[in-house]
């Protein structure tokens, strides 16, 4: 049962980080965040994503990269040239390391308004960091897995953070409907997303890009909105369109 619950605890944190930090803030600045909660929520995005931790500004490069050539052969991850899932990470996990290094400067579209700290990010994408990560959720494991195939579900913690991005992308762009013509294959993968977090809205999420509401049909829903509203309430946060 604590299998369980880690499991699903560390897939909705990660989740979340990489939703409302990596790609609502730091890719699109949906909302505006004061010093004390920037800081919060780029630690929490370092602790969720643990041994897989994506940093902000490679995020967001790769991200305004895939909205501008969307489909395209330019597209960082495009499921529409790569023959499974696996090679499109991989194509994609060596693009990631280009900007996570900063081994190249990106085009000048894509430059600047980064989210950063460059402590966390150089602790965070550290091997010691990740191995450290790594050895605590087989620790986890090795005093709580009480049953063979709850194994089967540990180097999903290993791989977290890309994980997500590689469900958005391919499922995203290769399964559902459209509610409109963007020039491009983006789906919307099913109007209750959930387990995704509202990330599998791409084709609303490529029609309006800087909207913080993820669905845009009656029947559709976007589980994140309303807790962003919540904190724009709170003052956590301030909604670019409050």
């Amino acid at each position: 049962m604590y299998i369980i619950l880690f499991f699903i605890a560390h897939w909705f944190v990660s989740l979340f980080v990489q939703t409302f930090f990596l790609h609502r803030y730091a890719s699109h600045k949906m909302f505006h965040l004061n010093n004390f909660w920037y800081r919060f929520f780029y630690i929490l995005t370092y602790v969720g994503q643990g041994a897989s931790y994506l940093k902000p500004k490679a995020y967001a490069i790769m991200h305004r990269m895939h909205h501008a050539f969307s489909d395209t052969e330019k597209d960082p991850h495009s499921p529409h040239f790569f023959e499974d899932v696996f090679q499109m990470m991989w194509n994609t996990r060596g693009q990631y390391v280009i900007y996570e290094k900063d081994l190249e400067q990106p085009e000048p579209q894509f430059r600047g308004d980064y989210a950063e700290w460059k402590f966390i990010d150089k602790i965070g994408t550290s091997m010691t960091s990740r191995v450290l990560f790594s050895l605590g959720y087989v620790a986890f494991y090795v005093v709580f897995a009480t049953q063979w195939w709850m194994w089967l579900f540990l180097p999903f913690h290993f791989i977290m953070g890309p994980l997500h991005g590689a469900i958005v992308n391919w499922c995203g762009h290769k399964y559902g409907y459209a509610n409109f013509d963007n020039k491009d294959k983006s789906k919307n993968t099913t109007p209750f997303d959930f387990l995704m977090l509202g990330e599998l809205f791409q084709n609303n999420h490529h029609k309006f890009p800087n909207s913080a509401n993820f669905a845009k049909r009656w029947f559709e829903f976007d589980p994140v909105y309303p807790m962003l509203k919540v904190m724009h309430w709170c003052r956590i946060i301030r909604l670019r369109s409050a």
